[in-house]
């Protein structure tokens, strides 16, 4: 029907949800209720601490009785140059282990498209378990392993000088020089097996019907992974690896604790490192707050522009 001229037109009335929908939306909405709670309790509620960015809280008397000072730490993050000078040194380390991160992303890629030509199940299977069990190692038993090979009484250093290669040990473990290389060293080796998994299951859903029209133009194993596979798993690696820059400032805290000491802590104190050496170690919980506070902001912004790149390139949402 058409409306009359002045006349507002019939709204079309929504269809009704049936009562089967409804109880099967309520079910649904339970089953996720309990992480949605875990979520809000680990994620959302600890940002009330935030608040301590803008008080000089001081440990044994508590909020209550904090000062406060309002933006007086931001301030001293451009204004203090033995602050600045720390800021700066430790952003390089950042974004030198980031970056070496990004660098190497490709290795799970390559690794599972390795293990994908593995045609023998048992040994294909039994690779995967071998190289997906650091994955589930914490790091606490990653350092006794290490430590136990290449500290300077270690088995690797009492080899090479029963053997006459060297007189003296070397220290691997107290080396600054060589600090960033061995750290991404160790994560790939922790986490390559968990990634491979994750391109083999983007490989198990390529359709199967181009596999054997290739086939039957004659295609070989490589032809097959260079145009098939690759470009199959492409959208899953630009995915991991968008996700990846927008957590650029997010190195992780576990791994660089373990593996700090007075030697090598210039080159491996990384931004969540120094966040903790502040709190805990200096007891300055103001400005630790204040400094994961700004790393929160830039780690979220970096999110929403990679997310806005990647709907201009790829035109698909990540988030």
């Amino acid at each position: 029907m058409i409306a009359a001229k002045g006349e507002r037109p019939a709204k079309t009335p929504k269809p009704k949800m049936s009562r089967a929908k409804r109880v099967r939306s309520i079910k649904l909405f339970l089953m996720v209720s309990p992480f949605l709670v875990l979520t809000f309790i680990f994620s959302y509620f600890p940002l009330y601490g935030w608040i301590y960015a803008f008080h000089d809280v001081r440990p044994a008397l508590g909020l209550a009785h904090a000062e406060f000072v309002g933006f007086q730490w931001f301030r001293m993050m451009v204004n203090n140059p033995v602050r600045v000078q720390q800021i700066l040194n430790v952003l390089r380390n950042t974004f030198a282990i980031s970056g070496l991160g990004i660098l190497f992303s490709w290795l799970p890629v390559g690794f599972a498209l390795l293990l994908q030509e593995v045609k023998l199940t048992s040994i294909k299977k039994s690779i995967q378990v071998l190289t997906t069990l650091p994955f589930y190692i914490s790091w606490v038993l990653v350092f006794s392993m290490a430590f136990a090979i290449f500290a300077g009484d270690g088995m690797l250093n009492n080899l090479l000088i029963r053997w006459g290669f060297i007189d003296t040990p070397i220290l691997f473990l107290q080396s600054s020089e060589r600090v960033w290389s061995s750290m991404t060293a160790w994560g790939i080796w922790k986490g390559l097996g968990w990634g491979a998994i994750i391109y083999l299951a983007a490989i198990a859903g390529i359709d199967q019907d181009l596999y054997e029209a290739a086939r039957v133009d004659g295609a070989g194993r490589f032809r097959l992974m260079w145009h098939i596979t690759i470009p199959g798993v492409i959208p899953t690696f630009l995915v991991l690896l968008l996700l990846s820059v927008a957590s650029f400032l997010n190195t992780g805290f576990d791994q660089f604790f373990m593996f700090s000491n007075a030697f090598n802590l210039s080159r491996i104190q990384v931004l969540d490192l120094w966040v903790y050496n502040l709190g805990f170690g200096g007891g300055a919980f103001s400005f630790a707050t204040s400094i994961s506070m700004l790393r929160s902001i830039v780690s979220i912004t970096l999110l929403f522009s990679i997310n806005a790149l990647s709907k201009v390139l790829r035109g698909e949402s990540i988030i």
